[in-house]
């Protein structure tokens, strides 16, 4: 059996390889922590070496990673000849759900239920009748005023969000409009039924330390994720489509990685970076997000690193070239009125352009051109994608990004059906493209 792919045959075995890496990825990624540190491993079992943000650094030509406050992470490749070139593609390791609170435990008439908030602007509905599960770091005490981090990841289904039934709720199809904090809380248990703990209140530092192996009295804080444990699945009659939880953006994370290992494969000149950020769902303004000076400082750091001037730097930076990748609203066959009328990018289709006037996805007519080149030079497959001059649509980091570096950026991604849905459907063959095209950018000697 063969799949065919921008007009050529490739062999099954083959796209079924790269996707069981691209599967197990997903699979791993359960918070931004664990993102991170799937990320972080890949990259240093390549050979990266670690660099830690409170530290001096004394830099070579080489590869590096930087884990940043354990949820934003920073890769880059130094090449022989450092000014060469200067290319930075980011993404974002956050996800819409929710986030378990402080005190969490709820107890009626003998159910269990969590106390959450939710996290970006997540299709509710979407979320009921799933399985959950927990994942994200709990942190205990250490040693005099020292603190040690722990992740966690249940990694089994421990919650749902059950449903009411129709009989009880006879506008539900009719408008689908739920309470957080009533109708949304996880059901974890049934007391009475399986372990019996001692205190309601302390119940999740319980469950908690036997995971880590602690008393729960050692427990200080967590910052928890609550996540949908659906496996990976393809769809279609002949698996033209992928269905999956954290497509937006574990799609653009995956492919940054493979364009920052393919500039140390293939000795890239220059700088090439890559920059997972979190906390793009929840507008980027954090010490870790898009909208920080991690992006400028990292980049002004190297260059005193590599005995660089800043006006070096500065340069450097203006004559660079920024790739932020996210993902692209696709063409929805059930509701094409929503797409603009001459821009509409279908799945399978290839790499996304974003492009708006309004700047809320970076770019300009130069970007673009740059972008298109570089696609139509390599032969990826792309497309543009515009809002409905009527619907505003969303954002990404890549504006944000720009403005505190100051770099031509052009704002691209996969399509997308679903986003923020607890599972999305994305076309099969868009990832390859997607991989190819920061492949090229960040490896292209």
């Amino acid at each position: 059996m063969v799949f065919f792919i921008g007009g050529t045959m490739c062999e099954q075995n083959h796209v079924t390889a790269m996707y069981a890496d691209f599967f197990d990825y997903i699979e791993c990624s359960t918070s931004p922590y664990h993102t991170v540190e799937e990320s972080y491993r890949r990259l240093e079992d390549q050979g990266f070496t670690p660099l830690s943000m409170d530290e001096e650094w004394n830099l070579t030509e080489g590869d590096y990673v930087i884990d940043v406050y354990g949820t934003t992470l920073v890769a880059f490749h130094i090449g022989k000849d450092p000014r060469g070139t200067l290319r930075i593609a980011s993404a974002h390791t956050d996800f819409p759900g929710f986030r378990v609170k402080p005190n969490p435990m709820i107890t009626e008439k003998g159910y269990g239920k969590l106390n959450v908030e939710s996290y970006g602007g997540l299709i509710q509905y979407t979320w009921f009748d799933r399985p959950l599960s927990l994942a994200g770091v709990v942190v205990t005490k250490g040693e005099g005023l020292d603190v040690e981090t722990h992740y966690v990841d249940i990694a089994k289904p421990v919650a749902t969000i059950p449903s009411l039934a129709i009989h009880m709720n006879r506008t539900v199809n009719e408008k689908a409009v739920f309470n957080k904090q009533k109708e949304m809380l996880p059901l974890i248990l049934m007391r009475g039924v399986g372990t019996e703990y001692e205190d309601d209140a302390t119940l999740l530092q319980a469950l908690l330390a036997e995971e880590i192996g602690c008393e729960p009295k050692d427990i200080l804080s967590y910052e928890l994720t609550v996540y949908n444990t659906d496996s990976v699945e393809t769809v279609g009659f002949d698996a033209e489509f992928i269905s999956a939880p954290r497509l937006d953006n574990l799609t653009s994370c995956y492919a940054c990685l493979q364009g920052i290992l393919s500039a140390k494969n293939q000795q890239a000149t220059g700088i090439r970076m890559a920059f997972l950020f979190d906390h793009e769902e929840v507008g980027s303004r954090t010490k870790q997000g898009g909208a920080s000076l991690l992006l400028p400082n990292v980049v002004r750091r190297v260059y005193r690193a590599l005995g660089l001037s800043e006006e070096v730097c500065d340069a450097d930076i203006a004559k660079g070239f920024m790739i932020s990748s996210d993902v692209a609203h696709g063409y929805h066959p059930n509701y094409g009125e929503k797409n603009d009328i001459t821009n509409y990018p279908t799945l399978n289709g290839g790499v996304v352009l974003k492009i708006a006037s309004s700047q809320s996805y970076a770019g300009d007519a130069v970007a673009q051109a740059i972008v298109t080149d570089l696609c139509e030079t390599h032969g990826i497959k792309h497309q543009i994608y515009v809002n409905r001059s009527d619907i505003p649509g969303g954002s990404t980091v890549g504006s944000i990004s720009s403005a505190q570096l100051v770099m031509r950026t052009m704002d691209v991604g996969l399509p997308l059906l679903a986003m923020h849905s607890a599972r999305e459907l994305m076309g099969t063959y868009d990832q390859i493209e997607l991989n190819r095209i920061l492949t090229v950018f960040l490896g292209e000697v």
